[in-house]
């Protein structure tokens, strides 16, 4: 018997479908939907280290550059190998040349009283709050006991002499040693400190020394071997054009059903089918943090592509198999004969159980799970396709193939939510305005 509306919004898969509605649209009013360079403009940085490294030398370059670009303020920020020899760095939102100095600088830091290293990077501890005052600049850290100890012992007795502090080579900074370091008691407080022509290029200056101590050290040497920028006033275009093109697929989609089945109750499920996928993947993909660039918008539009074509193919089967009903049972006008008995009436019996079977085999619930069957080896072989590409991008960061990771990662949410959620809501939709009586 046709299901009532009620009964309908009392299944568990329109509930569900109903809660994690409401909770992207949650997510994406509060988090806000992570965009990419594509569309919210940005910088892409290509860094090339001086030879190949093995896996876990390369995550630490990437952990550094990581550290440095968060611990310097910058927001929205991807670091990606990019095979075994270079790394590409993705900023939001920010001009390339406010990052270069701090992506492409090695982070060695040494200090050194006469031609004797009394200091290196990795005997720091934590580094402090710089401090400007007019234009000179102070970065003060702190050291390890250990250190402490062997600076203490190789100070002792020099006192006004320089301690030249470098920064990959680099001499940033010649304080005098003071008599309170020149003693021979260990002090774990040691400070960087330098001038600039003006008050706002100090603070850059100690900003940039301050992250690169808190960071560290990279492994190995690196340069920077490419630079593009993309204007925030690009992406805004490609968002109005996406928007529009949206619509304009909306549009066709609903004519095209309309057409096709010449029944509007079938174009408003299919195109609310629609765009709830568009609204969960675009939730999930906030909640995991997905950027969505170009790639990604090619693949939430391959997936719904696909979504309407999964329910044409469940709308064909029930719509089908009812015209079959309705044909076989204008046929039955004739009333069977009774079984006679011995061969034939076994034959008889017989003849009344396939037709049974039969019967069963062209039930409504049967119709559905022969839709499903296709769509979820059609949704098999799509994921099976994108797995490959997914891995790539991971693998080799964005580069070559890798600029299509999120397609294949935005394609792989939405069948994965259409086939899970979507597809069997729109079943059940079907099954009560078209179930078997």
């Amino acid at each position: 018997m046709k299901e009532s509306v009620t009964e309908f919004f009392k299944d568990y898969r329109v509930i569900l479908l109903i809660v994690l509605l409401i909770g992207s649209l949650a997510a994406i009013t509060i988090l806000g939907v992570p965009q990419g360079l594509d569309l919210q403009g940005g910088s892409q940085i290509e860094i090339h280290l001086e030879k190949p490294v093995d896996a876990g030398t390369m995550n630490t370059v990437t952990s550094v550059l990581e550290k440095r670009l968060n611990a310097f303020g910058v927001k929205d920020v991807q670091v990606r190998a990019s095979g075994s020899q270079d790394v590409i760095v993705d900023i939001a939102g920010v001009k390339p040349e406010e990052v270069t100095d701090l992506v492409g600088t090695p982070g060695k830091f040494e200090a050194k009283i006469g031609n004797e290293t009394v200091l290196v990077g990795s005997d720091i501890t934590t580094v402090k709050a710089y401090v400007i005052e007019g234009n000179n600049w102070h970065v003060p850290f702190t050291i390890t006991p250990e250190a402490a100890s062997k600076f203490a012992q190789l100070a002792q007795g020099k006192a006004g002499q320089p301690v030249d502090m470098y920064l990959d080579g680099q001499l940033v900074s010649s304080p005098e040693l003071n008599e309170g370091l020149a003693n021979g008691v260990a002090s774990t407080d040691v400070e960087i400190s330098g001038t600039a022509n003006s008050s706002t290029e100090a603070q850059d200056q100690a900003k940039n020394i301050q992250t690169i101590l808190q960071s560290g050290s990279l492994p190995v040497s690196v340069s920077i071997t490419g630079i593009s920028t993309v204007s925030a006033n690009l992406g805004e275009q490609f968002k109005t054009g996406a928007l529009i093109a949206s619509g304009l697929a909306l549009i066709v989609i609903s004519i095209i059903i309309f057409l096709k089945y010449r029944d509007p109750k079938l174009v408003f499920p299919i195109i609310f089918t629609s765009v709830a996928e568009l609204i969960l993947i675009l939730g999930i993909a906030t909640v995991i943090r997905q950027n969505i660039d170009l790639a990604a918008i090619a693949g939430i539009i391959a997936a719904i592509g696909t979504g309407v074509d999964d329910q044409i193919i469940i709308t064909d089967e029930i719509l089908k198999g009812k015209d079959q009903d309705k044909e076989s049972t204008s046929r039955k006008t004739k009333k069977p004969k009774k079984a006679k008995k011995g061969k034939k009436g076994k034959q008889a019996k017989t003849g009344a159980r396939k037709s049974k079977v039969t019967k069963r085999f062209t039930g409504f619930r049967v119709r559905i799970k022969r839709a499903f069957f296709i769509i979820y080896a059609a949704a098999a072989t799509l994921i099976a396709a994108m797995l490959p590409v997914a891995y790539v991008g991971f693998t080799r960061g964005a580069t070559g193939i890798g600029v299509l990771t999120g397609f294949a990662i935005t394609t792989i949410i939405g069948i994965l939510v259409g086939i899970f959620i979507t597809r069997p809501v729109y079943a059940k939709f079907m099954e009560m305005m078209y179930g078997d009586k």
